[in-house]
């Protein structure tokens, strides 16, 4: 089972790709953290990426393209993956199809997370973050709670610069106008699933589940 993540932020996406990690023991492999550990290890490529990440620069499609491709061909992917956090553009979603083409992978498909924008804005702004262990929670479930229930902090609840509304709304018209097209671009190739990322959290990822089925993609 191949995946590719794909929603606007505040979606849902993590949750989901959480449940089904665990679910079918394949691994989430977010961007971020491919970059984290091989610039932790210092990889050749790792090494690479950490100089450009300290000039405050972007890294090159062609480097994540390579470092992806060092996870994906690892013994941890023999069972499949769930990328998320990539492809971002329609370039990069030519160049991971190339890669997958490279590595003999022809059954990845798209999951799309949709939801209303106004619903995501809504959520982002009621998650609060712990200061001293960085978990993240809805607001409503830390009402009448001090203490962080994850590492014990007192009073380390706070609002993230992700979270507050004008950022939150500037993060999804950058994902519209930068992002959306990579849909388009899956679209044509027959490769997506749509589900409402508005559902329940059970109901959404069984309506994943089922879409996998229906495409011969889950037994």
């Amino acid at each position: 089972m191949r995946i590719i993540l794909f929603g606007s932020p505040g979606v849902g996406k993590g949750t989901q790709a959480k449940i089904i990690s665990k679910s079918f023991n394949i691994p989430h492999i977010s961007t971020g953290d491919i970059l984290r550990k091989a610039v932790k290890e210092q990889t050749e490529l790792g090494k690479k990426a950490g100089e450009i990440m300290a000039r405050g620069e972007l890294v090159p499609d062609d480097l994540m393209i390579a470092l992806i491709k060092e996870v994906l061909t690892s013994a941890e992917c023999k069972n499949g993956f769930i990328l998320d956090g990539f492809p971002r553009t329609t370039v990069q979603a030519a160049a991971l199809d190339k890669l997958f083409s490279q590595i003999g992978i022809s059954d990845a498909v798209l999951i799309y997370i949709t939801a209303d924008e106004n619903e995501i804005v809504r959520r982002l702004n009621n998650r609060r973050a712990c200061k001293q262990c960085g978990s993240i929670y809805v607001l409503k479930d830390i009402e009448n709670v001090n203490a962080c229930p994850n590492c014990g902090a007192e009073n380390s609840f706070y609002l993230r610069n992700d979270d507050k509304e004008e950022v939150i709304k500037n993060r999804l018209e950058v994902f519209k106008s930068t992002t959306m097209p990579v849909l388009d671009y899956y679209k044509g190739k027959g490769r997506v699933i749509e589900v409402n990322g508005l559902d329940t959290i059970e109901n959404v990822n069984k309506n994943i589940i089922e879409s996998l089925k229906e495409k011969n993609l889950y037994n």
